[in-house]
């Protein structure tokens, strides 16, 4: 299949929202690919505490996974994060966004976005570090949403809830001709 065909949806939102669950889970259910959240493995092996500079370098990582699984890709690619992760964090972090991430979220068109919301409790994870701030960040992904005039969804209840409502969405929106 052509990667120009391969519907591109995102699982977005705070930490601890169920996002790489779902994103794991509808590829499995629709028969495809996902691409996990390379923040993850970045910071897993960075050794030190991370900067500004190394978000721009998430950013990079997250776009080569996301390009090297459109080939394997069967009509759906489901992406545990994307660029709007690094922006949001950005603004929330440093108070600003880099220049040449910027510049990569105009390169990048996704079809479809999956709002997480905070309503699930949040679980402890090393890499996660807030858990009191976790409506404010759903605040900002919706309103950066908006701003791009993104299509999505809000995913509320539980993993199971979640799950059945972006089945039914996915379902809904691209359903085959």
């Amino acid at each position: 299949m052509q990667t120009a065909n391969i519907i591109k949806i995102v699982f977005t939102g705070p930490e601890s929202t169920g996002k790489t669950t779902l994103a794991k889970q509808l590829a499995e259910h629709f028969q495809t690919v996902w691409n996990a959240e390379y923040a993850r493995s970045y910071l897993g092996q960075l050794g030190r505490p991370y900067k500004q500079e190394d978000i721009l370098e998430i950013a990079r990582g997250q776009l080569r996974n996301e390009d090297e699984l459109l080939s394997k890709a069967n009509r759906i690619l489901f992406c545990d994060t994307a660029l709007l992760v690094p922006k949001v964090w950005s603004i929330f972090k440093y108070g600003h966004v880099a220049p040449p991430l910027l510049k990569l979220l105009q390169e990048r068109n996704y079809d479809f976005y999956f709002l997480c919301e905070a309503d699930l409790p949040w679980e402890y994870d090393p890499l996660r570090e807030s858990p009191n701030d976790r409506e404010l960040l759903a605040t900002i992904y919706r309103q950066e949403l908006s701003s791009m005039s993104a299509p999505f969804v809000s995913l509320h209840g539980n993993l199971s809830e979640r799950r059945q409502n972006a089945i039914a969405t996915v379902n809904r929106l691209f359903a085959k001709s």
